[in-house]
């Protein structure tokens, strides 16, 4: 059906797309802004055409001029990777219209499942297990009280589009109610364009788990089992893990098979993860994102499928050669956000330019990146840098693989979330599986320096301060508090002993 693709994206994912192009013998046409001219998704592909100005809403949000690009540019399929126009169904109707392929599901299914009362009511109908809460928008304040009132505080105000925790408020009694439900519509409006706002049951402490589903365009759906999404910050997701800790062999079953019901509800083709908060035993289907995950490297690790190339693959019209009694999973896997923030400073949005990049390999580690030794780091796009992910035979050993593997990433020239993920790695509760969403209200100690890393870089200030940084390594220096010295970096520079 087709020979080219456009990927409609920059960053980790472009390069993710163009690389399942490549080893399929797919020919890739690559856009980018005036930002990204110099981008490693750029020099990745077989062409790259200039989309415009660096602001999203001028570039890669310019659906109008993909499209034309791909028509200029021969390419028969548009993969829209993740972000941006991923998840808009005027988008996909239009790349069918201009006679291209969408590499994702139909237009229909990102509507239904886009809008989430309609999602939550063909769950519903689908016997799959809902929060307690509304099928319909909530017309205003009073009717958001009443419903509030039958469901019992707190709850929770959610927008009918969009996501990534925009425009969500908790409630936890009537005379906040006004308030945040004005501000919730306000912010639903912003971000989406829709200021349509609904109200459910609020669980404080759930787990976030979500189940990878493949469906083909004949009807056929499997389910790659779950991801352990619970390790997030304001509803966005910091770490991931497959299999979860937590889940046992009934409940696991039970939720793959429901998401494979919500599939089928609305006719799903391509990859899609249908998400799940789980408390106490019980789960919810909480929504269903109608594209590729960040996330999907953890799934390839335990599975051994390649999701890009059977996205690409659905959307050529192969058939699943697979049955879910053929999937099987082997061993843990984990992926660490790399992003340019600094948790230190509650996740202030770190720019630079990236002067050196050092990225870890050996066994069951990869590193999904879109960046490279002078890269230029700005505020026009989602922070994300690359992903870190490894695979290990036990969730122990990936953890210590991953700890490992963070230790030999250099960044310099940038902030980034790595102390953060090191802290993290570290904690007894995240070590033992034991934690919720509501994970960093529980450890504040995690978003800021330890007292050792306060010391260790008061040591090395001292050291240059007095000249004498480069006789440590001559007199065997190598730890402070068993904490060790090497590779630490003071105003971007490294410093080695």
């Amino acid at each position: 059906m087709f020979d080219t693709v456009l990927v409609a994206n920059r960053g980790e994912i472009a390069v993710r797309i163009i690389r399942a192009c490549r080893e399929m013998g797919l020919a890739s046409v690559a856009v980018f802004s005036d930002l990204d001219r110099l981008s490693p998704h750029v020099l990745a592909a077989d062409k790259a055409v200039r989309i415009g100005p660096a602001p999203a809403s001028e570039s890669y949000l310019r659906g109008d001029h993909l499209i034309e690009v791909a028509l200029s540019e021969g390419a028969g399929a548009i993969h829209p990777g993740y972000g941006f126009l991923a998840e808009r169904a005027s988008f996909a109707a239009a790349v069918e219209k201009a006679g291209l392929v969408f590499i994702g599901p139909s237009p229909e299914s990102i509507q239904a499942m886009g809008d989430k009362t309609e999602a939550r009511r063909r769950m519903a109908e689908a016997g799959v297990p809902i929060i307690p809460g509304a099928l319909e928008p909530t017309s205003g304040p009073e009717e958001a009280a009443e419903t509030a009132r039958e469901l019992g505080f707190p709850v929770l105000l959610k927008p009918v589009a969009g996501g990534g925790g925009k425009g969500m408020r908790v409630v936890s009694d009537e005379d906040e109610l006004p308030g945040a439900f004005e501000s919730a519509s306000r912010e639903a409006e912003s971000a989406f364009g829709k200021s349509a706002i609904y109200v459910e049951k609020y669980l404080a402490r759930p787990r976030h788990i979500e189940i990878q589903i493949l469906g083909d365009q004949s009807g056929a759906v499997v389910h790659l089992g779950e991801r352990e999404c619970s390790i997030q910050r304001r509803h966005q997701k910091l770490i991931e893990e497959s299999p979860s800790p937590v889940l046992e062999p009934a409940d696991r079953e039970a939720m793959g098979l429901a998401a494979v019901q919500a599939a089928r509800a609305v006719d799903y083709r391509g990859l899609g993860t249908v998400e799940f908060l789980y408390e106490d035993g019980e789960f919810y289907f909480l929504e269903m994102n109608t594209r590729l995950q960040v996330e999907h490297p953890v799934t390839e690790f335990v599975t051994g499928l390649d999701l890009v190339q059977w996205q690409i693959r659905v959307a050529l019209g192969e058939s699943l050669d697979f049955s879910q009694e053929d999937v099987s999973f082997s061993g843990h896997a984990i992926e660490c956000r790399i992003t340019s923030e600094d948790a230190d400073q509650g996740f202030l949005p770190a720019t630079g330019c990236i002067d050196r990049l050092e990225i870890p390999s050996g066994p069951g580690v990869r590193w999904d990146g879109g960046i490279r030794a002078g890269s230029e780091i700005g505020l026009h796009y989602d922070p994300l840098l690359g992903k870190l992910i490894v695979h290990a035979a036990t969730r122990t050993a990936a953890i210590a693989r991953m700890k490992r593997a963070l230790g030999e990433l250099v960044i310099h020239g940038v902030e980034t979330s790595v102390p953060f993920h090191l802290r993290v790695m570290d904690e007894d509760d995240f070590g033992k599986g034991d934690f919720t969403i509501a994970y960093l209200e529980d450890h504040p100690e995690l978003l800021r320096p330890s007292e050792g890393d306060v010391r260790l870089l008061a040591l090395v200030a001292a050291l240059l301060e007095h000249g004498a940084w480069g006789r440590v390594g001559a007199a065997g220096i190598k730890e402070l508090d068993g904490r060790k010295l090497s590779a630490w970096q003071t105003s971007g520079w490294p410093w080695q002993t």
